[in-house]
């Protein structure tokens, strides 16, 4: 069962994040929210990924701009995720990427994030050297960092009908990116993989999850 802990990034901000899986796991995962924040959904994933043996951690990056937050996925909640997102810079988001990792411990760990969280899960790809993995989930902001050299393997997926990111954005990804493993899903929209949208298409989404959790037994190996 899964608990809120604090945590304290290098710049003193402490913040909370959401410890699931066994202590005694040899691989642990960094879960990256979306723009909706740690909320039942996020913990939700945490719970499937600790069930295949991992020691999670899911740091709420909110808590910089405003703490506790869970949003909704209607029009209220985007537009105050997109705000909240805007509030906290890059470098500060990776500080506390960073603490969840330094969470972890020793042992082995990746990297997996959904929306916006697919977008840091490239950015702990190829701007930290923490991560034995990483995995990202329609992260549409890969294709302006595409030219970023990630230090590990990558999994990236996205929707064919994802409105917000364009096939040619994937397309730009792959030619910048040749080594990273890519995989389109047919008439998936953004969002395809949380069952609380009505974006939620369960055959890519469990597909997705198949190949998540494949890519992670071979990489993260202690």
């Amino acid at each position: 069962m899964g608990e809120f802990v604090t945590l304290t990034a290098a710049d003193g901000h402490q913040f909370q994040a959401w410890v699931d899986g066994p202590a005694d796991a040899k691989s642990g995962l960094v879960v990256i929210q979306e723009i909706f924040g740690v909320n039942s959904h996020m913990r939700n994933v945490c719970a499937r990924f600790a069930a295949a043996g991992y020691r999670v951690v899911s740091p709420a990056l909110f808590d910089r701009a405003e703490a506790g937050v869970e949003l909704g996925y209607d029009a209220e909640g985007v537009a105050r995720g997109l705000d909240l997102r805007s509030k906290i810079s890059e470098a500060q988001v990776m500080q506390d990427v960073s603490a969840a990792a330094d969470a972890l411990g020793e042992r082995v760990k990746g990297i997996v994030g959904y929306c916006w969280g697919g977008t840091l899960a490239w950015w702990g790809a190829t701007r930290t050297t923490q991560f034995a993995a990483a995995n990202g989930w329609y992260g549409g902001g890969i294709a302006a960092a595409r030219a970023e050299a990630p230090h590990v393997p990558v999994q990236l997926h996205f929707g064919e009908k994802d409105t917000g990111i364009p096939l040619s954005d994937v397309e730009l990804i792959r030619q910048a990116q040749p080594d990273v493993e890519i995989f389109v899903y047919d008439d998936a929209p953004h969002g395809f993989g949380c069952d609380d949208r009505a974006a939620y298409r369960e055959a890519p989404a469990e597909l997705a999850w198949t190949r998540t959790l494949a890519f992670f037994a071979t990489h993260l190996k202690a």
